[in-house]
């Protein structure tokens, strides 16, 4: 399964922010960080902020830190959320024609099914659980591809 890069920037976001519980830092500091661009990482902590898991301060000393509802985030829960409910396959073209196939088809409830055990398996693991490592804390994260 894939997750889709909002939830990818918002996950990175809160394992940052996680790893440095009760440190607050701007937008521009967290994409720096994790190597995503700062409109990604603005809309990210905005969102956040909406959810509860961040905490965020306006003005010349403001930044965003994380709550301890976020760190109690299950990221199954977070990601289906995030995920926008977006058929695991296109059965309706741009053009507005279905699939001749659509009726009688299971392949697009198998993959449900498994877009669900996939955020199932996610259910049991907390922000907090993902940000133990203490090299989280001083390690860049990878650049988002693209």
């Amino acid at each position: 399964m894939r997750i889709n890069a909002f939830a990818d920037v918002c996950l990175r976001t809160l394992m940052l922010l996680g790893a440095r519980a009760g440190e607050q830092l701007t937008s521009r500091e967290i994409s720096e960080r994790i190597g995503v661009p700062y409109n990604h990482v603005s809309k990210a902590v905005l969102e956040l902020r909406r959810r509860g898991a961040l905490e965020v301060a306006r003005g010349r000393s403001g930044g965003a830190r994380i709550t301890a509802a976020g760190l109690a985030l299950n990221v199954g829960g977070l990601l289906r959320a995030l995920d926008g409910h977006q058929d695991p396959v296109e059965c309706i073209a741009v053009d507005g024609t279905t699939c001749p196939l659509l009726a009688g088809c299971q392949l697009r409830t198998a993959l449900q099914q498994a877009r669900e055990a996939f955020y199932a398996t996610l259910d049991g693991i907390t922000i907090d659980s993902l940000t133990g490592h203490p090299s989280l804390a001083r390690l860049p994260f990878p650049r988002l591809p693209g």
